[in-house]
């Protein structure tokens, strides 16, 4: 077992530059997803007002597609913002980086990738192997 792998927590110092790390991807996370709640209550814009009715019927049906994915997105962005916010609790408590699974320290350059991970490598390829 490594020296790192026996500690149980980051340092203070480490924690801080996770913090700044996640606050930058937490403020483009809520830009991302306010643009897309933004597009999402433009309801009534078809931007088929002049054309014929024909063409008007296919274009609401790719709208309403295309509505559906920004749906599903926006779904996908609220989770990741909530999920970089808890991550900022995880800061504070000084529980960051800690595997929910093994207790073992989640790699530095996983939570620079990931840094809303709550598993190291080993604890999710277990959970995969499931």
């Amino acid at each position: 077992m490594s020296e790192k792998e026996k500690i149980n927590r980051y340092s203070d110092e480490d924690l801080a530059e996770f913090k700044v790390l996640i606050e930058e991807k937490l403020k483009e996370a809520k830009e991302d997803l306010h643009l897309l709640q933004e597009s999402l209550s433009h309801e009534g814009d078809h931007g088929t007002n002049d054309t014929g009715r024909s063409f008007n019927m296919m274009e609401d049906g790719s709208e309403t597609m295309m509505r559906e994915e920004m749906a599903q997105l926006a779904v996908r962005q609220e989770k990741f913002v909530k999920n970089l916010e808890n991550a900022l609790r995880r800061i504070e408590n000084k529980t960051y980086g800690v595997c929910r699974v093994t207790g073992k320290l989640i790699r530095k350059e996983r939570l620079k990738l990931v840094p809303h991970a709550t598993l190291s490598i080993e604890a999710k390829k277990m959970q995969d192997n499931r």
